[in-house]
């Protein structure tokens, strides 16, 4: 048995429960991992409130993301073996694989070998904004990359991706404040994290200049 969270109705955080629940076991194409470490981003809030397009089935688990070692191994995998430290890619729907949970099942096409130099907190959160990142960003050179929600996640995984396909390193960011003005914040390129002001979830990199006027109403 090993402990999971669920929800079997629809609601606010208070709906989720923490259940014992048998160990699952792999089908074929399928591993089981033991985990360490999970992932949360708004896709884990969002099937839990009914908003996600895809209906839960209950009871529904949830999760993206997860990190740690291979438990067992279902048949015809290959080039996994048990022991094994991974993390998964969510390429799957949540009512097919949740990750929340002590054991849980992922299939092998979304399970990656995991990087010695991530610690499994951090494999186990970066894959979602960084895919969320390539996938907004995969075109050719452009003279402007535009961070929309710059707060966001997926913002600075989107300064890595745009910097390594050939984009200006320099970024331009604008944003409206608390207090009711429209900001522009440039940025140096090559840094791991950046934020000014009201950009909370971020922070770190130099800011070169600022700018700020009213915000002016369309229509």
């Amino acid at each position: 048995m090993s402990r999971a969270v669920r929800f079997h109705e629809v609601g606010g955080p208070e709906v989720l429960r923490r259940e014992e629940i048998p160990d699952p076991a792999p089908a074929p194409g399928e591993l089981l991992i033991r985990t360490r470490a999970l992932g949360l981003n708004r896709a884990e809030s969002m099937p839990r409130r009914g908003e996600y397009g895809i209906d839960p089935v209950f009871p529904s688990g949830v999760g993206y993301e997860a990190a740690r070692v291979i438990e067992s191994v279902g048949a015809g995998v290959t080039g996994f073996g048990v022991g094994d430290a991974v993390s998964v890619v969510p390429s799957f729907t949540m009512t097919d694989y949740p990750m929340h949970g002590e054991a849980v099942l992922a299939p092998a096409h979304a399970v990656v070998a995991h990087s010695e130099h991530l610690s499994f907190e951090e494999a186990a959160s970066a894959w979602m904004k960084f895919i969320t990142a390539y996938g907004g960003t995969s075109w050719g050179r452009a003279d402007l990359t535009a961070l929309t929600g710059a707060a966001l996640s997926a913002s600075t995984p989107t300064a890595y991706v745009t910097e390594v396909a050939g984009q200006d390193p320099c970024a331009r960011v604008v944003y409206r404040g608390t207090d009711g003005h429209v900001h522009e914040l440039y940025y140096l390129g090559g840094t791991t994290s950046w934020g000014h002001g009201d950009l909370t979830a971020i922070s770190g990199a130099p800011v070169l200049a600022q700018s700020a006027e009213p915000a002016k109403k369309e229509g």
